[in-house]
């Protein structure tokens, strides 16, 4: 069965970006000029996924705005004959279908997924969290897609992988496995382990914010019992998941980029903007003269 939708859990308080987040969501802070919840729903629908679903929470309406039609700024864009930016705004709205659901209470991410449910059904789906941005080249295959098109492969749930050093795995969850010998970016995973002490695990594989699971996973996370903080975890479902019917592991081709933590935020920004024709020039005469001032 063909992967049309996905759940992107937005019901976080973002408290690591206070004051910033205290009446903006973080969801929508820029990356430049665009929410970084933007860069990710433009991910899932240039792979092909049909409708989301915004798990979100209390006092957060302002992100289903930013997805829906705004006619009075489309229309003043256009008497003001800024046409093109009018259009882009509309095709903000023509991405793909999004519905809102709520997220009653913070119960972990396998809470948050769980509530997606009803909308879902029983057909596999694609699962993007909003703190990790996945830059592909022009062209290439999206982050999620590639993990879409493992799944389609194998028939089996796919968790995205990331290479780091060995002596880094200890700060990601960590997936154990074997490389498929016709195509080392595809795992077999074995177990999953969430920030193993250091030399614990023998992987260079850490666990980022993407997944494509099948229906399967549901009853798995009706019956995960609440773990630390009285959360239910998205990992303890994989693990049973794994047990029950095996779990693939991709290494996604593509830059993956922290926009959770503050530094990777700002990097982020960066390395978007230096990526733009307009912006390159004077971003890097901008980054010359900060150097300069505290490196000088």
């Amino acid at each position: 069965m063909r992967v049309r939708k996905a759940i992107i859990p937005v019901a976080g308080l973002g408290t690591r970006f206070l004051p910033a987040t205290k009446a903006v969501p973080k969801e929508l802070l820029p990356i430049v000029d665009k929410p970084t919840l933007q860069y990710i729903v433009e991910e899932a629908a240039a792979s092909g996924i049909e409708h989301i679903v915004l798990v979100n929470g209390r006092n957060k309406s302002a992100i289903e705005d930013h997805f829906d039609i705004a006619y009075e700024l489309e229309d003043t864009l256009r008497k003001r004959d800024k046409v093109a930016l009018a259009d882009e705004m509309r095709d903000i709205s023509a991405l793909c279908q999004i519905t809102s659901v709520r997220q009653m209470q913070p119960l972990g991410l396998g809470h948050a997924v769980l509530a997606g449910r009803a909308v879902v059904g029983d057909e596999p789906f694609a699962v993007l969290l909003g703190d990790d941005l996945v830059r592909t080249d022009d062209g290439q295959r999206p982050g999620i897609g590639q993990l879409i098109d493992a799944f389609e492969q194998t028939g089996k749930g796919q968790v995205a992988l990331m290479q780091v050093p060995k002596s880094e795995i200890e700060k990601y969850g960590a997936a154990v496995g074997t490389p498929d010998a016709n195509n080392p970016r595809q795992f077999l995973i074995d177990k999953l382990v969430e920030k193993p002490p250091a030399g614990t695990v023998d992987t260079d594989q850490a666990v980022i914010g993407r997944y494509v699971l099948p229906a399967s996973i549901w009853p798995l996370l009706e019956s995960t019992t609440p773990g630390r903080g009285g959360e239910i975890q998205l990992t303890d479902a994989l693990a049973a998941l794994l047990q029950k019917e095996g779990l693939g592991g991709y290494t996604i081709d593509g830059e993956r980029l922290d926009a959770g933590d503050k530094v990777g935020f700002l990097q982020a920004n960066l390395i978007e903007a230096m990526s733009r024709d307009d912006l390159r020039a004077r971003v890097v005469e901008m980054m010359r003269g900060v150097l300069e001032r505290f490196d000088g």
